[in-house]
C-alpha cells in the first residue's frame, strides 16, 4: 500500500514537470497508464494532457500532447542524475525495425523530454516494443495500449481547450456529442425542438486500428450511441475520439477487427479538371440502403470565396453524402464530401439556377487532423486506372452508413 502511494506520488510529480504545471484535473486510466489535465503554475492556463507507466528498470515514460498539440516523450527516473537544460540524444527504435534519433532536454534532474515528431508519434503509438538508448544504456518499454491512450490524450485537449479545466473527468469514457444534422447545403439547424429523429451521414475507415473520419456536422446533435455499419454487415458502434467543428471535421474509433480495409489517402495534389468519384448515403432510407457512386470533375482548386480548404467538384451529392470519400482515378482518397451550393439562396440572389457545384474537404486539411490526433493513415500514390465499378467496389470495404439519434431540427432540411 505504502509503495503504491509512493508510486502514485511520483507519477504525479513527473507528468506535473513535464511543463511545471499543477494537476492532474481530470483522470485517464487506459491499461497500465495512468494520468489526466494539467494547468500551467504560473498562469493557471491549460497547459497539456499527459499519462504515465512505469516500468521494472525503475525508469516510467510519460506521454501526452500539449495545448499546441505537440506531442511530447518523457523519461523519468529518481536514479537520473541529470543537469537541467542538458540536452542529451535518445535512439530509439519500434519492434525492432523503425528507428529515430529524439534529442531530449532535463526538465530537472530526474526527468528529460523530448518532442516527438508527427511520424514518431504515430509509429509510437501503433508500436508494441521500444528500446530507447541513451549514454550507452538500453531500456525496453511495452507499449501495449498506447494505440487508444493517444486517442484518449488527443480527445484530452480538445475537450479541455473546448470547455475548460472545469469540465475535466473521465477522459476515456465514450461520449455522446452534441451537433447539429448532416446539412450538405451549411445551413445551421436548431436543435431545440424537444424532438429526436434518426440522422445519417457516410464517413470511411482511415486506419488499421479502427479510426472513422467524417464532417463534424454528421455527428454533431448525437444524443445517444453513434454506429457505423458497412454495406451489408452488422453495426458496429463509434466512440468520438476528437472533433474540429470549425472545419468541420470528426475522429471516430470503432472494434479494429470490424473493419477488414481502410483508404489510402493520395500523397499528390489533384489537379483542376482530375476526375473524381463520390460515394456515399444519400437520403439513406428513401433511396437505396446500399451506397451511390457519382462521377464529376475536380472544378476549382478552391471553394466558396476562394477558401483554400475545399475543392469544387461537379459530382453530385445530397444530404447523406456528407463525410464521403472523394476519390481519384486510382481509387485514393483526394478529399471529403462536405457540402452543396445553397441552390435557392443563389436562386434569390441570381435568378439563376446553379448545377453540380458542390464542395469536398482537401486531403491537405484531413492529414492535419488526423495527425494532431496521431492517427496511423497511409498514403500512396496514384498508379494506373480504375473502372468506376472496380474503385466502388474496393470503396465497399471501408465507407460506412453513420447512424445516430439526434435533436431534430424545427425546419425540416431543404
Amino acid at each position: 500500500m505504502h509503495r503504491a502511494i509512493f508510486v502514485w506520488g511520483f507519477l504525479q510529480l513527473a507528468i506535473a514537470s513535464m511543463a511545471h504545471a499543477a494537476g492532474p484535473f481530470g483522470s485517464i486510466h487506459v491499461g497500465n497508464w495512468i494520468g489526466g489535465a494539467f494547468s500551467d503554475d504560473n498562469t493557471g492556463a491549460f497547459s497539456h494532457c499527459a499519462a504515465t507507466s512505469s516500468y521494472a528498470s525503475g525508469v516510467s515514460l510519460v506521454v501526452g500532447p500539449n495545448a499546441s498539440n505537440a506531442w511530447l516523450l518523457s523519461f523519468a527516473s529518481p536514479a537520473f542524475r541529470l543537469t537541467k537544460g542538458d540536452t542529451l540524444p535518445v535512439d530509439v527504435t519500434f519492434d525492432g525495425q523503425s528507428q529515430a534519433r529524439l534529442f531530449a532536454t532535463a526538465n530537472s534532474n530526474i526527468m528529460a523530454t523530448a518532442i516527438l515528431p508527427p511520424n514518431v508519434a504515430r509509429t509510437f503509438q501503433k508500436s508494441s516494443l521500444m528500446v530507447a538508448v541513451a549514454g550507452g544504456t538500453p531500456l525496453q518499454f511495452n507499449l501495449t495500449s498506447t494505440g487508444p491512450l493517444l486517442s484518449v490524450l488527443a480527445t484530452c485537449v480538445s475537450k479541455v481547450k473546448a470547455e475548460g479545466l472545469n469540465s475535466a473527468g473521465d477522459f476515456a469514457a465514450p461520449k455522446a456529442v452534441a451537433a447539429k444534422s448532416d446539412a450538405p447545403n451549411g445551413a445551421p439547424n436548431n436543435p431545440k425542438s424537444g424532438r429526436t429523429g434518426s440522422q445519417t451521414g457516410t464517413g470511411f475507415v482511415i486506419s488499421a486500428n479502427g479510426h472513422v473520419v467524417t464532417n463534424h456536422h454528421v455527428i454533431d446533435g448525437c444524443t445517444g450511441d453513434i454506429h457505423g455499419n458497412l454495406s451489408g454487415e452488422p453495426a458496429a458502434t463509434l466512440r468520438v475520439v476528437s472533433s474540429d467543428a470549425s472545419n468541420d471535421l470528426a475522429l471516430l474509433q470503432g472494434p479494429a477487427a470490424s473493419f477488414k480495409n481502410f483508404a489510402k489517402i493520395r500523397d499528390r495534389s489533384i489537379r483542376s479538371g482530375d476526375s473524381v468519384v463520390a460515394i456515399g448515403y444519400p437520403y439513406h432510407g428513401l433511396l437505396t440502403s446500399d451506397f451511390t457512386v457519382t462521377t464529376g470533375i475536380a472544378s476549382s482548386l478552391s471553394g466558396i470565396m476562394n477558401d483554400a480548404r475545399y475543392l469544387q467538384i461537379s459530382a453530385a451529392v445530397q444530404p447523406g453524402n456528407s463525410g464521403g470519400p472523394l476519390l481519384d482515378t486510382s481509387g485514393l482518397i483526394v478529399g471529403m464530401v462536405a457540402m452543396k451550393l445553397d441552390a435557392l439562396k443563389i436562386v434569390r440572389a441570381t435568378g439563376n439556377i446553379p448545377e453540380n457545384i458542390n464542395f469536398a474537404i482537401k486531403t491537405g486539411m484531413i492529414r492535419d487532423f488526423l495527425d494532431n490526433s496521431v492517427v496511423p493513415y497511409e498514403t500512396a500514390e496514384p498508379k494506373g486506372e480504375l473502372k468506376t465499378a472496380e474503385i466502388a467496389g474496393n470503396a465497399r470495404g471501408y465507407t460506412l452508413l453513420i447512424t445516430c439519434t439526434a435533436n431534430e431540427p424545427v425546419q425540416a432540411k431543404k
